[in-house]
């Protein structure tokens, strides 16, 4: 006979007939309780499926309020509204957030988190570095406090991780660009400082030779999180190189693009979808800043409130006692056209 799914510590204890301070102090020292207590809970445990929260069992979490954020680059406008939409989900419940960047900085991400571990915070939430975090510290942390992974996930590792669907912003871009003008050229860092621009090429990738177009990639030096400055910058040497194809650039990101924007009117090339344009040009994510540029930016949205609500919601519900294996969920992205492309 299957065994009968227990979520939480409450239920178990209810299950057993004890109360929830000495299950809870079982499973911290089954020697603590009496012979008769630790054979009935332990007969409850082989006859139910049930593993308890390594947090609910080693902190009373309950007595503490706090709640860290971590995001990779605070004066990024991007990570900003996606922290402050996870601080407001988290004041809606009573919690106190504390916000914390790491200045792209790898060494300085693994400082904040020794801090955070001290601190003894309910539950945190963080938006890793990628490619440069220390994933053995973060995996060492992780075990030690609540932890849900947002923005950029690293496998098998916290909570859950919470993001958006990186291919399918490709693929929904490069379908619209492909039935209005031109086929898209794909203008990328060799090196990503994030994860999802791997995902976002290969998404793009696929939906060109889907379409049956053979794609175009444009790959410029440039590391760490001075988007723009790269894109401007490597932007114009790419144009005077010649390196596009055609008249259509889909960017990895919007800061990409805005940096791309600033090179082609140095270059004296008029950006818009309009046949009087000389280029169109696009990204993904839609940045705070986007619709400010001069074309508006041509994007695809993130879903900013969906990802700050499922992420909070994924790690009170941890914190609570609710045992969560580790969850991933991506959402898609919508198309927002404007005059770039």
């Amino acid at each position: 006979m299957q065994k009968s799914k227990i979520r939480n510590m409450q239920e178990f204890s209810a299950l057993t007939g004890l109360s929830r301070p000495t299950v809870s102090k079982y499973f911290h020292d089954p020697e603590s309780v009496r012979q008769s207590t630790r054979a009935r809970i332990e007969s409850a445990l082989a006859e139910h499926d049930f593993r308890p929260n390594i947090y609910a069992i080693n902190q009373n979490r309950s007595l503490t309020k706090n709640v860290g954020i971590v995001v990779p680059y605070l004066a990024d406008p991007f990570f900003a509204e996606l922290a402050r939409q996870i601080e407001q989900c988290c004041l809606e419940r009573g919690y106190r957030p504390t916000l914390f960047s790491a200045h792209g900085d790898p060494k300085l991400e693994t400082d904040i988190l020794d801090n955070l571990r001290s601190l003894k915070p309910a539950g945190v939430l963080l938006a890793p570095l990628g490619r440069a975090s220390d994933r053995k510290a973060i995996e060492a942390f992780c075990a030690d406090v609540p932890t849900v992974l947002f923005d950029s996930g690293i496998e098998d590792v916290g909570l859950a991780f919470i993001g958006s669907d990186s291919p399918q912003f490709a693929d929904l871009m490069v379908d619209y660009l492909c039935r209005t003008g031109e086929l898209p050229c794909f203008f990328e860092m060799k090196t990503p400082s994030n994860p999802n621009a791997n995902r976002r090429r290969a998404g793009y990738i696929a939906a060109m030779e889907r379409l049956g177009h053979v794609p175009r990639i444009v790959s410029v030096p440039g590391t760490g999180w001075a988007f723009e400055d790269i894109g401007w910058r490597e932007g114009i040497a790419a144009i005077d190189a010649r390196a596009f194809e055609t008249g259509t650039v889909l960017c990895s990101n919007d800061r990409l693009a805005i940096g791309f924007i600033r090179a082609c009117f140095e270059k004296g090339l008029k950006v818009g979808r309009e046949s009087s344009h000389d280029i169109r040009v696009a990204g993904m994510d839609d940045h705070p800043l986007a619709r400010f540029t001069c074309p508006p930016l041509t994007t695809v949205a993130q879903d900013y409130d969906a990802i700050a609500r499922q992420s909070v919601d994924v790690l009170f519900r941890a914190v609570s006692g609710e045992t969560v294996s580790h969850e991933v969920r991506q959402f898609e992205g919508r198309l927002v056209l404007r005059d770039s492309a």
